[in-house]
């Protein structure tokens, strides 16, 4: 189905979102015709607007967009399940940048559940040419070039996504989301100091493996060779869902324990 999209009011090409990349995006999730983590992703939402100094209007509150994406999505749309990518971005009517009112756009993604892993299996590889920087707004979703220039290599070499590498040559995250790498009984996960994304999604995840007991979850610092150490790799994106990695250059990947592990996280719900 075609991506329906909303907005807060007539867009105007000359916005600073079009203009500059101006914006913060965030997801929410609809699953069997309810908003899940959506505390989370409101939390989320408001952290990120304030990294990015975005006046926050009195009327975004939780119970605000539980309303709207209840109305519009929900109801309005009969949407049972799927992705809302949310984005707020500044308008040009203020005085001063961080006086001027924002505006919003978001369109829904339906999906089968979007607790699942997606069927196919991803392939990627480690991008070189350029790095993600690891500073205040790396962790949220904010304009990236560097995220066009690595969609834009994977097409031209046949791969599902990349790994960006940080500064320092250590492995920050993928272009739409966080990597996993389980080995043994314990899930790697590169630490948001990295350069990885802050994730609703992926904390809820790895917050009930770990009140369960059933994976020893560490933030670390990964150099780029310890990919291949992994026996699995997830990869859970906000915005696009969960998927499984197949393959990283010559060395394949199994599938069958994060499986598992993502079966009993959706069985929590």
């Amino acid at each position: 189905m075609e991506n329906q999209y909303f907005t807060s009011g007539e867009l105007n090409i000359k916005n600073r979102a079009f203009l500059l990349g101006d914006a913060v995006k965030v997801s929410f999730f609809i699953r069997n015709s309810k908003l899940i983590m959506d505390e989370e992703c409101y939390f989320f939402l408001m952290a990120s607007m304030r990294k990015m100094r975005l006046n926050i209007p009195l009327s975004y509150t939780l119970e605000f967009f539980q309303s709207t994406f209840n109305k519009d999505i929900i109801e309005g749309k009969g949407i049972q399940n799927g992705i809302i990518n949310f984005q707020v971005f500044r308008n040009r009517d203020g005085i001063t940048l961080s006086k001027s009112s924002v505006s919003y756009y978001y369109e829904i993604t339906e999906m089968n559940d979007v607790l699942s892993i997606h069927e196919r299996l991803l392939e990627l590889d480690l991008i070189k040419e350029i790095n993600v920087n690891n500073n205040l707004l790396s962790n949220i979703r904010v304009h990236n070039p560097e995220n066009i220039y690595g969609e834009i290599y994977a097409q031209e070499n046949d791969l599902d996504d990349v790994i960006f590498l940080n500064p320092n040559k250590r492995i920050a995250r993928a272009i739409s989301g966080n990597l996993l790498f389980l080995e043994g009984d314990m899930i790697k996960i590169p630490k948001q100091t990295e350069g990885a994304y802050i994730s609703p999604l992926m904390e809820n995840f790895v917050t009930f493996l770990h009140k369960n007991n059933l994976a020893d979850i560490q933030e670390h610092e990964i150099i780029a060779f310890e990919s291949q150490k992994a026996e699995e790799i997830l990869l859970i994106s906000d915005e696009k869902g969960i998927f499984s990695v197949g393959k990283i250059r010559n060395k394949t990947f199994g599938s069958a324990k994060f499986s598992g592990l993502v079966e009993a996280w959706k069985n929590s719900f």
